[in-house]
């Protein structure tokens, strides 16, 4: 990782607030900021460990919720004459708690679903996040149901001189955005440049082999999807308590497609991808709202994704880099058709 480019980036972006202070544009930029997050999260399964999870939105939904709950309280029956009640506890406290309940939720995931491997995985996620969205839409004494859950207490944050004050500025929600995804950006930097981040990509490039040599694949798995669940958690936290009111839409299918697009366009296995691929399509509804309609809106968004995947199907921080190493020397092979020269060598 290049970390002067990363320090410069991250210095822009917690400058914007004073060189662009329009709320709008960053609440938009908030928005994005924790779909960025939430792709982030899965670049650590679908990038680095090469198993899709169709079902991601459900770490979101469940990180929204139980921080929802927690800072709101909840007096429930749950049979055989047991009440189930917690007080309300204060904002970051549930944060946290919705971190380690997501993190439960993807180890429990990661046991279960990586007994079984392609399609049959992507089955499983896929039906876990719609029985999590059917809990939140029938288990009205929790979740209020359909109805949503409303008046979620803001994130609070000491000041001196000034005391306790609520987050809820635009600006002061998009620096609190950027403080936990650049946190989350750095986990995922440290991790993958371990020794269990190279166990992980040792299982995406080749799992046969990884297992002869005494990698334990589900042990690996298993905690990078406890990782993974855990981040999406945060997103979803921070969802809930900057928008201040969720339903049972935070398990939708199109938020996991929205994050496999991020990933995938920026370029899966890469830390900067699922950032870029999220800036340009967590921006992009918003920059051609009130320019053309919204069914060319979803047209444009479709075409552009198209030709990122035909033109670039490595993605755009690949190519980037790919770019770069060619203006510094011209004749150089690119590494994707090194590679293929190398595996022509080998064969012949």
């Amino acid at each position: 990782m290049n970390w002067k480019l990363f320090a410069i980036f991250v210095l822009v972006l917690g400058l914007l607030p004073f060189l662009w202070p329009d709320p709008y544009f960053l609440s938009v930029m908030g928005s994005a900021g924790i779909m960025i997050i939430a792709a982030i999260s899965l670049n650590l399964l679908l990038g680095y460990t090469g198993q899709l999870s169709l079902g991601h939105a459900a770490f979101f939904g469940i990180g929204a919720y139980t921080s929802a709950l927690m800072s709101l309280g909840f007096d429930v029956d749950i049979g055989f004459g047991i009440t189930w009640q917690v007080d309300a506890k204060p904002v970051w406290l549930a944060f946290a708690t919705a971190i380690v309940v997501t993190g439960f939720f993807g180890w429990l995931v990661g046991k279960l679903a990586f007994k079984v491997r392609g399609a049959y995985f992507v089955v499983i996620t896929i039906s876990f996040a719609q029985v999590m969205r059917m809990i939140s839409l029938n288990w009205t004494d929790l979740t209020e149901g359909p109805m949503g859950m409303i008046s979620i207490p803001p994130f609070s944050l000491w000041i001196p001189g000034e005391g306790l004050m609520n987050l809820t500025s635009k600006a002061a929600i998009y620096w609190l955005v950027l403080t936990v995804g650049v946190l989350a950006y750095l986990l995922i930097a440290m991790l993958v440049s371990s020794r269990q981040g190279r166990a992980m990509i040792a299982l995406r490039e080749n799992e046969t082999l990884a297992t002869s040599v005494g990698i334990p694949v589900t042990y690996f798995l298993a905690l990078a999807t406890i990782i993974s669940a855990a981040i999406a958690g945060a997103a979803g936290g921070l969802y809930a308590h900057t928008v201040r009111i969720i339903d049972p839409d935070v398990f939708l299918f199109i938020y996991t497609v929205t994050m496999v697009i991020m990933v995938v366009a920026g370029g899966k296995g890469t830390l900067g991808g699922p950032v870029i691929g999220g800036l340009i399509f967590g921006l992009m509804p918003e920059m051609l709202r009130g320019t053309v309609q919204p069914e060319v809106q979803w047209v444009i968004y479709g075409i552009t994704m198209i030709v990122i995947l035909l033109f670039l199907p490595r993605g755009l921080v690949p190519a980037f880099y790919d770019f770069i190493a060619w203006i510094r020397s011209p004749g150089a092979i690119p590494e994707r058709e090194s590679r293929r020269v190398l595996a022509t060598e080998v064969k012949s």
